[in-house]
């Protein structure tokens, strides 16, 4: 007789039913599973058969069939160890087919019969209770994990045996997780750097707080040793908080990546993901012969830093432009698509020349107009118009290094004015689906983006003078919406607008020059 046990495989982020169908026939003794299984899962074989015995069970003298269903779908990992195991001791009636019609499994096994942990247990998790699965068993390592799914009942066992006196004559506690605990643990967060402790640059300041607010990307220019790397360190301390819908998705792709720790089972704090320059195409965007999250799907709603942003070839520069745009990736192989989040801020430092003195009031640029040239044209001009906010940060003056000056705001101050203009977003979007000023649409800017007649003409004059593109237009609009809410205006007046096309006046041409 044929059984069947429900668990479950993720392709990208979504979560697909299998069913495990278990089928035991009179021929020499043997495993064969079928239904489009990688080698992880066909190595189940030796695993299960060793669990099995050392758990003190019999496993069957015959030859047994594991048909993974649909079988036309790819079966990858080792989660499939235990429902197959479950499958193979329903057959020898260890347990009743009829108590585990409202359960699913998922786990991988020890030669001895524990249960070890998986990735990705929150995204199969959620699929199952989207499905209508009751009840779960899971490692117990994922047991915290998988309770933030509502909907379904979760268990977590750390043996073989344990599973099957679920069914007899121990059960095993239900596991419950407070989701709101975990998030409200990140607003006592203590964070290595300040923007107490550095020194001046009040318009580089002000501009990562607008970027903050907003969810813009942001480039900074200057020479070296003026602080943007510092200022970068510190952009993480001003983040807001993440909503519950933001860290869920932030919690399967770190599931996915097997980047979970089993105290944190909850992602409760923006990702700030730093990348080297020798990062390639593909570790930026992800990919791979079996698909995995890149770079900046790591980094979703929170921040990719990209340190000497020239210095990275420009081939991979430019994969960030549909991503920069569309707040996705989109990873297409022969049988299938697959779609992640892409929904990041870009904070990008660099030089404005090789010798990094381009434009320094203290010290001269020895760099030939050639090597200026080549050096800028990495950055091409359709990535620029990507990023909101373009910014100098000069030289510090003696007596900004010497701190002779008044305190600097710490970013306690700064990240409560960005909470609160995220906040007016958040009410403003509550119907639109939307979370941030960045991502408006070009019939959200319409809606939401209104100027009066004085700012219009500010703006056609802008339009001559600066070339600006219709992208751009639209970024300067957006940004000006996000000024205006930092400072509780319900309209964009003009002071607004005005500065928000002052951090949009550089390109390749005019870095070092205004």
């Amino acid at each position: 007789m044929v059984n069947t046990v429900k668990t479950t495989t993720v392709i990208g982020l979504n979560a697909y039913i299998v069913s495990v169908e278990t089928d035991v026939v009179n021929s020499l003794p043997a495993i064969s599973i079928v239904g489009l299984p990688d080698a992880s899962v066909n190595e189940a074989r030796d695993r299960v058969k060793s669990a099995i015995k050392n758990s003190g069970y019999t496993f069957p003298a015959k030859k047994v069939v594991i048909n993974l269903a649909p079988a036309d779908l790819k079966k990858a990992g080792t989660s499939f160890d235990l429902p197959i195991a479950v499958g193979i001791l329903t057959e020898e009636e260890v347990l009743e087919s009829e108590k585990l019609q409202d359960y699913a499994f998922i786990g991988e096994l020890s030669l001895d019969g524990s249960i070890r942990g998986v990735s990705g247990v929150l995204p199969l998790v959620l699929g199952l209770s989207e499905a209508g699965i009751k009840n779960v068993i899971v490692p117990k390592a994922n047991v915290n994990e998988a309770a933030l799914c509502v909907g379904i009942n979760v268990y977590g066992a750390e043996h073989l045996t344990q599973v099957v006196n679920h069914f007899t004559d121990n059960p095993i506690t239900k596991t419950t997780v407070d989701v709101h605990r975990y998030l409200s643990e990140q607003t006592i967060q203590n964070y290595p750097y300040d923007f107490k402790d550095v020194k001046g640059q009040k318009k580089a300041k002000k501009a990562l707080e607008i970027a903050a607010a907003g969810g813009h990307n942001i480039l900074m220019i200057g020479s070296p040793g003026s602080g943007k790397t510092l200022m970068a360190k510190c952009f993480a301390s001003i983040l807001p908080p993440l909503e519950l819908s933001e860290a869920l998705e932030l919690t399967k792709i770190y599931s996915v990546c097997g980047l979970l720790s089993d105290d944190e089972p909850l992602m409760a704090k923006r990702p700030f993901r730093t990348v080297h320059h020798t990062a390639s195409a593909n570790g930026i965007i992800g990919g791979g012969s079996t698909p995995k999250p890149g770079e900046i799907t790591l980094a979703n709603r929170g921040v990719l830093f990209l340190d000497e942003m020239v210095e990275f070839p420009r081939q991979v520069l430019e994969v960030l432009r549909q991503p920069l745009e569309d707040g996705e990736i989109v990873i297409s192989r022969a049988k299938h698509s697959i779609k992640y989040p892409a929904k990041f801020i870009l904070l990008g430092a660099m030089n404005p020349c090789p010798c990094g003195y381009l434009g320094d009031k203290e010290k001269q640029c020895t760099c030939s107009d050639f090597q200026i040239s080549r050096y800028l044209a990495k950055l091409s001009g359709p990535l620029l118009d990507r990023i909101d906010i373009q910014v100098d940060v000069p030289r510090l003056t003696p007596e900004e290094l010497l701190n002779s000056s008044p305190a600097e705001e710490d970013s306690a101050a700064i990240r409560a004015r960005v909470i609160k203009a995220r906040q007016i977003q958040s009410d403003r979007y509550k119907n639109e689906n939307i979370l941030t000023n960045a991502e408006l649409n070009s019939e959200l800017i319409k809606k939401y983006c209104k100027l009066d007649a004085r700012s219009q003409e500010l703006l056609k004059i802008a339009i001559v003078k600066y070339q600006l593109s219709g992208r751009r237009y639209d970024r300067v609009l957006k940004l000006a919406r996000t000024i205006a809410d930092i400072d509780g205006s319900e309209n964009i007046e003009q002071i607004h607008l005005m500065q928000a096309l002052q951090f949009k006046v550089f390109n390749a041409e005019t870095f070092g020059k205004g």
